[in-house]
């Protein structure tokens, strides 16, 4: 367990030149570390990062002159393209001018206007500017035009909260209900349908949602379902796509838009019948092999659309592209030319063909180079087949989530928000003014990874949101809540600052670039009611002090886990506690914090896709995989954290036999308390609580292993039962049952409520 970040006294000295940088750029010289210890970046590592974000402070001289180029810079673009505000709260808007006041229209989404005049005045919110025009409230929620003079911006004007809970229940006209709401979390790729698939794609979605809606669960959680790489299916992590505007159409099935005979035919004129037969029934996906077979059965009806769709259906294709504009086309031409190029390589043509638009020709890295667009002419076709597989992929979305809230859902589907994408991918070579080059997410050293974590993946820059208006990340947000009841946020604490690794540094040469919370949280607020879905964070990890409030306060749900929610122990030396090695004879464990005390602003659930399962845990499936993988920390053995785990199962055991679940002995490792367990989830005053598919069916496998690629099945395992028939068994109803907790209805509405305990790191 590790303690929640806290303040510490700091020195009020004058900070150094390069730190004064540093802290200009937005980037934090000093953090307290997992251990609730205060850290300083070296400078060696402070000037690689600034020197990748183009300020170099390698001289007194250099850092005074990159500092005079951030301020006039700032000054240059003193009022961004969208200022965001509070609704019924007065607005500052940052503005160069040094009028005491100043006319202003405002011009609303529905064409109403509103004048008035704004005044001079110094806040906080002005960032960086000499002081803020400052407007009367306004109690209409939406992006609006405002005028002050010549200059002109959109005033995004948001709720105070975003959607929730009670209000999807309300809105589904269940308000008052005495039991809390609950849902299944799924690895979409997991699920089988009856169908010779090789993995589980949107119609099986649309079914485990029924199935599930049928058991009185309102949401179904999945994994991203971003767009990967077509032509290259080795790169099929759900956390690492190449953009997350898109969907990955290896999801799709085309028989929603084509009919089921139509797939068949594909199927026999491509003689794939035996390889798809042999590919379902493995127990873990073969990627590779099975991308190319999907990817042709597509393309086969593809190439055929115009005999065998209707001409309205066409047309709704045809309509699909044209709203989806510049954005669709410019993500079809990258995945048409990343195609051609390792077509190229591999026909011999072009041994240089990189795969990478970094690496491609001058001439191509842009979407709005002339020779794209010469490109996409001369390659019509596969430019509109890579547009079709997302119409395809959207659409089966559409109908899976009008499943789920047909079949009674109040919520439906929770889609799943990466925290970054490849940098070679398609995102980031369409929106190369707003993603950080040069940099990768990641997250400094802590408890479970003590050398740090570069996750690979691009991220937005601060400088480029504002400077832009926020379009990407809210083309994203809107993206991403198309089709779903809800958002979860990975790395919620993204939004308020991100571990930034150089390229090629170690991961713990990194530095925390802060990010705009309050702007970016608002936004998320508006399109969260946009779209009436709800929004969860996750938001373990190193938490800044202040962020969970921050997160509480705007509505986003926090996510509590079983294995970190344990009561408030005494204080201890923190340096001490990091350096000491377990001793199996006097270490004690935390106790397990009863749901009923879990916090009701999150989301409870009993694991995640990083973490085992119950049955997994209790056996130390994990423990096993990580001493086989070499994955321990320096100085652990096996036996130590077996030792430990042995300690954390009585604790668990006690906490059920507290609660009168459980009596008698504790079970052995290879017997789970599973039902106990998900009836002691079931006591949770948690806003929603989320069970995993897998501890659903009491499975000791878990989906990933972070700090593994290919040691590990990550994001291949799949899963023996039948969407169509998840709650036909005794067990797996009774299962569903516990985890709504009719039961214990009363006892949540009495519960006292304990203070907020601290999240931990994952």
């Amino acid at each position: 367990m590790s303690p929640r970040a806290t303040r510490h006294p700091t020195h009020r000295a004058a900070p150094t030149p390069l730190h004064a940088l540093a802290l200009r750029a937005g980037l934090l010289p000093q953090w307290t570390d997992a251990w609730n210890q205060p850290r300083t970046v070296s400078d060696a590592a402070l000037r690689r990062v600034l020197d990748g974000l183009g300020l170099p402070g390698a001289t007194t001289g250099q850092c005074e002159a990159s500092r005079a180029w951030l301020a006039s810079d700032d000054a240059a673009h003193a009022l961004p393209p969208l200022v965001t505000a509070e609704r019924g709260k007065p607005m500052a808007v940052p503005w160069p001018h040094t009028l005491p006041q100043r006319a202003y229209r405002l011009t609303l989404e529905d064409g109403a206007i509103v004048t008035g005049t704004a005044v001079r005045g110094n806040d906080d919110s002005a960032r960086d500017s000499d002081g803020a025009m400052l407007l009367p409230a306004i109690d209409v929620c939406g992006y609006h035009r405002l005028e002050l003079g010549d200059a002109h911006t959109v005033l995004a004007v948001a709720p105070p909260r975003c959607y929730g809970v009670a209000d999807a229940l309300r809105h589904a006209g269940r308000a008052g209900e005495l039991t809390r709401p609950w849902g299944l979390a799924v690895q979409l790729y997991s699920l089988r349908r009856g169908a010779p698939c090789g993995m589980g794609d949107l119609s099986a979605l649309a079914q485990c949602c029924i199935s599930a809606a049928g058991a009185r669960a309102d949401a179904v959680a999945i994994n991203p379902l971003h767009a990967g790489f077509a032509a290259l299916p080795e790169r099929y992590s759900p956390y690492a796509p190449s953009s997350r505007l898109f969907l990955n159409p290896l999801y799709a099935d085309p028989a929603a838009q084509f009919g089921q005979a139509a797939v068949d035919a594909a199927i026999a004129a491509l003689g794939a019948g035996e390889a798809l037969a042999a590919l379902e029934a493995r127990s873990e996906i073969d990627w590779i092999a099975l991308a190319p077979l999907r990817y042709a059965i597509l393309r086969w009806l593809w190439e055929r659309r115009e005999t065998l769709l209707p001409r309205a259906t066409l047309d709704d294709c045809a309509a699909f592209r044209a709203r989806g504009g510049t954005t669709l086309h410019a993500h079809a031409c990258y995945e048409a030319i990343q195609a051609q190029r390792l077509a190229d390589s591999a026909s011999g043509t072009n041994h240089n063909a990189a795969p990478d638009w970094r690496c491609w020709p001058v001439t191509l890295r842009s979407p709005g180079d002339a020779a794209v667009a010469a490109f996409a002419q001369a390659h019509a076709d596969a430019v509109g087949y890579h547009a079709f597989l997302q119409w395809i992929a959207a659409d089966g979305m559409a109908r899976a989530q009008r499943g789920a809230r047909n079949a009674g859902m109040a919520v439906g589907i929770v889609s799943d928000l990466a925290v970054g994408a490849d940098p070679g991918g398609s995102q980031a070579w369409t929106r190369q003014q707003e993603i950080l080059a040069g940099f990768h997410a990641g997250a400094p050293p802590d408890l479970y990874n003590p050398l740090g974590q570069d996750w690979g993946v691009a991220v937005f820059s601060p400088r480029g949101l504002r400077r832009h208006g926020y379009a990407a990340f809210l083309e994203m947000l809107r993206a991403n809540l198309a089709h779903a009841g809800g958002l979860r946020i990975d790395h919620v604490l993204g939004l308020a600052r991100l571990w930034l690794v150089p390229a090629g540094a170690p991961a713990s040469d990194g530095a925390y670039l802060r990010y705009p919370l309050q702007d970016m949280l608002r936004l998320v607020a508006l399109e969260s009611w946009r779209h009436r879905a709800i929004i969860i964070g996750e938001n373990l990890g190193t938490v800044p002090p202040e962020l969970n409030a921050a997160l509480s306060a705007r509505g986003v749900l926090g996510i509590d886990v079983l294995w970190f929610q344990r009561e408030e122990s005494a204080p201890a030396d923190a340096a001490e506690a990091a350096h000491r090695v377990p001793d199996a004879a006097v270490d004690t464990v935390p106790a397990f914090l009863p749901p009923a005390d879990w916090q009701p602003d999150a989301v409870g659930t009993t694991s995640t896709h990083d973490l085992p399962t119950v049955t997994g845990w209790w056996a130390g499936r994990d423990l096993a995989w990580r001493d086989r993988l070499r994955l321990l920390a320096p100085g652990e053995t096996l036996e130590d954290v077996q030792a430990g785990r042995a300690r954390e199962r009585s604790a668990l055991w006690q906490a059920l036999c507290d609660a009168g679940l459980c009596s008698g002995a504790e079970p052995d490792p290879a017997h789970a308390p599973l039902d106990a367990v998900l009836a002691w989830l079931g006591t949770a005053r948690t806003a929603m609580r989320l069970v995993p598919l897998e501890d659903l069916l009491g499975e000791a496998e878990q989906p990933n292993l972070p700090g593994t690629t290919s040691i590990h099945p990550n994001w291949q395992r799949r899963l023996d039962a039948d969407v169509r028939a998840l709650f036909d068994t005794p067990a797996v109803r009774a299962r569903a049952d516990a985890v709504r907790g009719a039961k214990s209805a009363a006892r949540e509405t009495s519960a006292a409520i304990r203070p907020r305990t601290h999240r931990t790191i994952r």
